[in-house]
């Protein structure tokens, strides 16, 4: 783990005990800090913006009114973007957008992946990321929600298992087949996962 790694999950563990102790400026910081993240996950997952301001609110909410009986030892992000998915997954059971479940399969992806252009140093090479635009658009849900949790908002393979509800092997594979069938295609001169890692939300 880098040391820029290390530091971040240092902060979010001091602010998340802060805090559960009723601190509320660390309370206030983390909102802060994972606002425009979970806005974006929740938006890829309903397509209305003030009900996922909702849920992110209702998640926040429940977080200080039961502060006292959160775990300790929690990766944050990890936690809120699951926390969101469930919430979203209950309103839309609530709304009979769905069938009723108590799980949250589900959920349709929404996200459109735009790479960004400002790597592309050729013309050739800026027609080939709108191609791969494309293709990740087009690869099923469950492994483009995986690519973008992995490569997007940096979970690891078992946080995307425990936010997805799969086992790690599940998460995995979502993530191997989703960059096969991108590698069957990418010919371009930079580097697949670099580009990945480089959209613009």
């Amino acid at each position: 783990m880098s040391q820029i790694l290390k530091n971040k999950v240092l902060d979010d563990f001091i602010l998340w005990n802060n805090l559960k102790n009723g601190n509320e400026k660390s309370f206030s910081l983390l909102f802060e800090k994972y606002y425009r993240d979970l806005i974006s996950y929740g938006n890829s997952l309903c397509p209305y913006e003030e009900k996922v301001q909702d849920c992110i609110q209702d998640v926040f909410a429940d977080i200080w009114l039961y502060r006292d009986s959160l775990q300790d030892n929690v990766i944050v992000k990890a936690y809120l973007l699951s926390s969101v998915r469930k919430r979203i997954a209950r309103l839309h059971e609530r709304d009979h957008v769905f069938r009723k479940t108590t799980t949250t399969d589900v959920l349709e992806f929404l996200f459109d992946f735009s790479i960004e252009n400002r790597l592309v140093e050729d013309e050739v090479t800026a027609e080939r990321v709108l191609y791969l635009n494309k293709l990740l658009n087009d690869l099923p849900g469950r492994q483009k929600e995986a690519l973008y949790l992995r490569y997007h908002q940096g979970l690891s393979v078992d946080q995307i298992a425990d936010l997805l509800d799969v086992n790690y092997q599940s998460a995995s594979n979502l993530l191997h087949r989703g960059l096969l069938s991108l590698r069957k295609e990418w010919k371009g001169s930079i580097p697949l996962l670099i580009l990945i890692s480089s959209g613009v939300f």
